[in-house]
C-alpha cells in the first residue's frame, strides 16, 4: 500500500479515503514509548483522511507504556513534570478532538495504555486473540482520562469500577458481552473488517460525518481538559510513592509485589 511512515514504530497506509496506522514494535507487544507517542499523535494530526484505523502488529494491540523507559527510569521524574504541566496526554487529547472516526481493530493484547487507545477509538472491532485490562492500579497508579471518561459510559460504572480496581483481564467474548466492543471476528479477518466498515463511513458526507461525531462529544463526554488536569495531578503523586516503585519493581523481577500503602 502506499503512503508508509518513514519512523518503523508507526507504519501509515494509506488507501483511498482510509488511514490505517500500525503500531510496529512486536518483540515489545507494541509497547509505547514516548517517541512512539509523538509519531502516533503526529499521524492522527496530519491524516487527510475520512476515516482512520489502529492497530498493532502481531501478536498484540498494544501492551501499554514500555515500563523500562516510561516508568522505570527514576530520573525522568514524571511527577515533577506532570506539576509543572497538568493536561491531557497529547496523544489523547488528539484522539479525543479529532473529527475523524476512528476504528479501533484489536488484534491482541489491549493492556495498560493500550486499552485505553481502545477506548479512545469510536468503534472497537475485536479478534478472537483480544484481550483487555486496565492495569494501572498494578503499577501503583490511576488510568488516564479514557478509563475514566469512557469505560464506565461502555460497559457500566459497576463493570467498570471492577476492572479499574482489580486490574483484572477479560478476553474478546466476555468484552463483547460487556459491551466493550461492537463486534468479534476471526483474526484473518479483523483487518478487512475493520477497512471495509473504515471505507463504509468514508463514502458518506464528511461534514454530516464530523458533525455527528462533535454531537457525540457535546452529548456525553466530560470536560476533557478538566478531567486531564485532574488526572495528571493524581499521577504526579501516585509516581512518587513507593508502592509506585514496588509495582514496576515487581513486573521487572516477575515475581507478585508487595504494596505497604506508601
Amino acid at each position: 500500500m502506499p503512503g508508509e511512515a518513514q519512523e518503523s514504530d508507526v507504519i501509515a497506509e494509506r488507501v483511498d479515503d482510509v488511514e490505517v496506522l500500525t503500531i510496529n514494535r512486536p518483540r515489545a507487544r507494541n509497547a509505547l514509548t514516548h517517541g512512539t507517542y509523538a509519531r502516533l499523535e503526529h499521524a492522527v494530526r496530519s491524516t487527510s483522511a475520512r476515516c482512520l484505523v489502529i492497530t498493532g502488529a502481531d501478536p498484540a494491540f498494544c501492551s501499554g507504556d514500555d515500563v523500562r523507559q516510561v516508568m522505570a527510569n527514576r530520573d525522568d521524574r514524571p511527577g515533577e513534570r506532570l506539576t509543572a504541566d497538568p493536561r491531557t496526554t497529547p496523544l489523547a487529547h488528539t484522539l479525543l478532538h479529532t473529527d475523524v472516526p476512528v476504528i479501533a481493530a484489536v488484534n491482541g493484547a489491549a493492556v495498560g495504555w493500550g486499552m485505553e487507545l481502545a477506548l479512545l477509538a469510536d468503534i472497537r472491532i475485536a479478534s478472537e486473540h483480544a484481550r483487555f485490562g486496565e492495569l494501572f492500579v498494578l503499577r501503583g497508579l490511576n488510568c488516564d482520562v479514557a478509563g475514566l471518561g469512557r469505560l464506565a459510559g461502555a460497559i457500566g460504572r459497576e463493570r467498570a469500577a471492577e476492572l479499574l480496581f482489580t486490574g483484572d483481564i477479560v478476553d474478546a467474548e466476555t468484552a463483547l458481552e460487556y459491551g466493550l466492543v461492537s463486534r468479534v471476528v476471526a483474526h484473518d479477518d479483523l483487518l478487512p473488517t475493520a477497512v471495509d466498515l473504515a471505507h463504509r463511513i468514508a463514502a458518506n458526507p464528511p461534514l454530516a460525518v464530523q458533525a455527528i461525531k462533535a454531537g457525540l462529544r457535546e452529548a456525553l463526554d466530560p470536560d476533557w481538559d478538566e478531567l486531564g488536569r485532574w488526572v495528571s495531578i493524581s499521577l504526579a503523586r501516585l509516581f512518587d510513592t513507593n508502592d509506585h516503585a514496588e509495582g514496576v519493581a515487581g513486573f521487572l523481577e516477575k515475581r507478585p509485589p508487595r504494596f505497604d500503602g506508601t
